[in-house]
C-alpha cells in the first residue's frame, strides 16, 4: 500500500471539520506532499496534525436517494452525508457517481470556504494516478462534505468580460464594504455589490465562445496562474483565505478530465465565480510590489520549504503554484509561493 492510501486510511475516521467550522486539511496535504515526491512525510505530517483531528460525526437518519435537496447546505446532517456517499461508491464506479453529483454540487462551490472542492479535486486527481478502495472512499468524504456545507454564491450576470486577461479581471473584481468577519458574512454582501453580476459572470480568457475542453483548460489555468501571482501582492491581508482564490478554481481545473464533456463550461463559470469571490471577501483595497524572484530557485525547492513549514495551506499553495509553473514556466509564480508560505507559517 502506498504512502498516500496509508494516510487515507488514518484519517478516514475523522471528521471534515473542527471547532464547528475549521476544515480537516489532512485529506488535502497528504495528497499534495504524495504527488510531489514527499511520501516519506506524509505520515510525520500526519503525527503533527493529529491534534487538529475529530471524530466523524454520527448521522441522524439516513437520506433517501431521491430526498437529498433538503439536507444539502445543512451541517447537521455530516454524517448522514457521509454515510450517504459511502452506499453511493458501494453501488456504483466512482466517476458515475462524481459525474452526476457534480452539477448538484457546483453551484455551492463556496461550501467550507471553498474546501469542499478542493478536497474533492486532490481526491479525484489521486484516483485518476489509481484506483484504490482508500481513494474512492476519500472522495465520497470530499463530496459528502461539499453536500453538508453546500453554500450559493450571490447569482452571477452572463458577461461578456471586457478584459480577458484573467490578472486584470481580478484587479476589476470589487470588494464587499466589510471585512470584519467570517466568510459568509463576507459572501453575504456580495448580491448589494452593484459590479458582482457582471463580474463573476464574466469568465475572463477567451470570449463566450471559448468553450472547448483545449479553451475551458487553458481558461482556468489562466485563473490559477493570476491567482497565484496576485497572492505575492495582495495576499499580506489576508495570506491564508487568499490562498483558496487559486486552490479552488485548481481543484476544478484537475478534476475536468474525470467529467463529461458537457460539464467544463459551466465548471469553468463557477470556478472563476469562487476565485473573484474569495479576491471580493478577501482582497485589500491596494497591492503591495510583487517578491523579489529568488536566484536559482526551483520547484523542487519551492515545495521543500513548504514541507517544512508544515502548514497545510502553504503546501496547497505551492501545490498549485507548482501545477501553474509546469505550464507556463513563469518563475513570478514560484516566488509567490515562497512568500506565500513564509505568510501563511503553520496554519
Amino acid at each position: 500500500m502506498s504512502e498516500l492510501d496509508e494516510a487515507y486510511q488514518r484519517v478516514r475516521h475523522s471528521g471534515p471539520e473542527r471547532d464547528g467550522w475549521l476544515s480537516n486539511h489532512a485529506p488535502m496535504a497528504v495528497e499534495a506532499l504524495a504527488r510531489h515526491g514527499h511520501g516519506e512525510a506524509v505520515h510525520r505530517w500526519l503525527d503533527g496534525y493529529a491534534d487538529r483531528l475529530e471524530d466523524r460525526p454520527r448521522g441522524i437518519a439516513p437520506i433517501a436517494v431521491d430526498e437529498w435537496r433538503d439536507p444539502l447546505g445543512d451541517p447537521v446532517r455530516t454524517g448522514d452525508w457521509l454515510d450517504y456517499f459511502e452506499r453511493e461508491l458501494a453501488d456504483e464506479p466512482w466517476r458515475q457517481v462524481l459525474a452526476r453529483w457534480w452539477p448538484r454540487l457546483l453551484p455551492g462551490i463556496a461550501a467550507g470556504a471553498t474546501h469542499g472542492v478542493i478536497r474533492v479535486g486532490h481526491a479525484v486527481r489521486a484516483l485518476l494516478d489509481q484506483e484504490t478502495a482508500p481513494r474512492v472512499t476519500e472522495l465520497g468524504q470530499g463530496l459528502a462534505y461539499w453536500a453538508a456545507r453546500w453554500q450559493p454564491l450571490a447569482s452571477p450576470g452572463a458577461g461578456p468580460y471586457l478584459a480577458t486577461d484573467p490578472r486584470a479581471a481580478l484587479d476589476a473584481v470589487p470588494r464587499v464594504p466589510d471585512q470584519r468577519h467570517g466568510i459568509r458574512a463576507r459572501l453575504a454582501q456580495l448580491a448589494d455589490l452593484p459590479s458582482w453580476a457582471a463580474v463573476a459572470g464574466a469568465v475572463p480568457g477567451g470570449g463566450e465562445t471559448a468553450v472547448d475542453g483545449d479553451a475551458v483548460s487553458a481558461r482556468l489555468a489562466g485563473i490559477v496562474h493570476a491567482a497565484v501571482v496576485r497572492h505575492g501582492t495582495h495576499g499580506h491581508a489576508s495570506p491564508v483565505m487568499l490562498v483558496h482564490a487559486a486552490t479552488a478554481p485548481n481543484a476544478v481545473l484537475r478534476t475536468l478530465p474525470a467529467l463529461p464533456g458537457a460539464l467544463w463550461a459551466a465548471s469553468l463559470a463557477a470556478a472563476w465565480a469562487a476565485t473573484a469571490a474569495v479576491t471580493a471577501a478577501y482582497a485589500p483595497a491596494t497591492g503591495r510590489s510583487a517578491p523579489p524572484a529568488v536566484p536559482d530557485l526551483d520547484p523542487v525547492e519551492v515545495m521543500r520549504l513548504a514541507v517544512d513549514s508544515a502548514g497545510p495551506h502553504a503546501i496547497k499553495f505551492a501545490d498549485a503554484a507548482l501545477d501553474a509553473y509546469a505550464i507556463t514556466g513563469d518563475a513570478a509564480l514560484l516566488a509567490a509561493s515562497v512568500h506565500a508560505t513564509e505568510q501563511t507559517g503553520r496554519w
